[in-house]
């Protein structure tokens, strides 16, 4: 993955909506659909869940 969809993963993770991500790194909405529809291809997932179990296996993101 890029670092912007590592960033956008991350954010996925942590529960924040399209719109929120976009907000929070001044994209818009649908820039940051199209970074998660790629980390999902990328990766061979799903959906934002198993994106999230993903981040959440491998480390890239720590929700403590």
């Amino acid at each position: 993955l890029t670092e912007r969809e590592l960033t956008v993963l991350r954010l996925v993770a942590r529960g924040m909506s399209n719109a929120e991500i976009a907000k929070r790194l001044n994209l818009s909405p649908w820039t940051v659909r199209t970074h998660v529809r790629n980390i999902l291809g990328k990766l061979q997932l799903e959906n934002r869940t198993q994106a999230t179990l993903y981040a959440l296996r491998h480390g890239i993101v720590d929700l403590n």
